[in-house]
């Protein structure tokens, strides 16, 4: 069985299905990046090998290499099809009808997907997430000195006054998550106390899908009179097809400005 994973931005092949395949260790290609879940937990690849894959039917079928990260994981799968090699075959995936689609030197070709088969590997996935056991790793904290001296924005005093906004008022669960992140924040040094009455704005509650509180914070007013970005991010595909068959991606965040830090060459 191979997912089909859009979000994945690797192609894996587990390490059983290698071996089973009997494929020579020695065709292995080194590599030093670590694959990072959801949960923060990182596998280190045995490697990486490329075969050749045929997918669909006769003469509605392609025939391309497939660089696979090798991984020895267990699995109900045998490997992964993540974002590169799909980008690369131009295809188009649909989950409802568990069907590809990709066009050929002859028309249209297709893969269909089987739903019983996907819903026992979906079990099998289960059960072993239930067999795992769960490794905390505690991570060190480290305060980030300034590589260089900060460098002062003007303000465009043309446009909207200093303005300072009334105090919300939220319920007792809200102010219980705000006092708590607040707290987090403080003890990691990322944010201070300042006594300024211009330029405060109040924090937006959101609240997760989890059950827990997102805390937001207005900016409206501060952007209106914030110099515009001449050279805006571009569109999140765009990035992710940048990406394809690089060794690393970070995903550290930028957009917001306090949080542009400058890296070492050896980064």
């Amino acid at each position: 069985m191979v997912l089909v994973d859009n979000g994945s931005s690797a192609d894996i092949l587990y390490y059983l299905a290698f071996q089973q395949m009997r494929i020579e260790r020695e065709r292995l290609i080194p590599t030093n990046a670590p694959l990072v879940g959801f949960g923060g937990t990182r596998v280190y690849p045995l490697g990486a090998v490329t075969l050749l894959m045929m997918v669909g039917d006769y003469l509605q079928q392609i025939t391309k290499d497939v660089t696979f990260l090798v991984v020895d994981y267990l699995s109900a799968y045998n490997a992964i099809l993540g974002h590169p090699t799909l980008n690369t075959w131009k295809a188009v995936t649909s989950t409802y009808h568990l069907m590809i689609k990709f066009p050929t030197k002859y028309e249209i070709g297709e893969v269909k997907g089987d739903q019983v088969a996907a819903r026992e590997c979906y079990i099998v996935m289960l059960e072993m997430n239930d067999q795992q056991q769960t490794i905390c790793i505690e991570e060190q904290r480290t305060i980030v000195e300034p590589v260089e001296e900060l460098e002062e924005v003007t303000l465009d005093e043309s446009r909207p006054k200093r303005t300072t906004r009334k105090k919300r008022v939220f319920a007792p669960e809200q102010d219980k998550a705000i006092a708590e992140e607040v707290r987090k924040l403080l003890e990691a040094n990322f944010i201070r106390e300042v006594y300024y009455p211009d330029w405060l704005a109040n924090m937006v509650m959101v609240k997760k899908a989890n059950g827990k509180w997102r805390i937001c914070v207005d900016f409206t007013d501060l952007n209106r009179a914030f110099p515009k970005d001449s050279y805006p991010l571009p569109q999140i595909d765009t990035l992710v097809d940048s990406t394809m068959r690089h060794q690393l991606l970070s995903f550290m965040d930028v957009f917001s400005r306090y949080n542009q830090i400058r890296m070492e060459e050896a980064d």
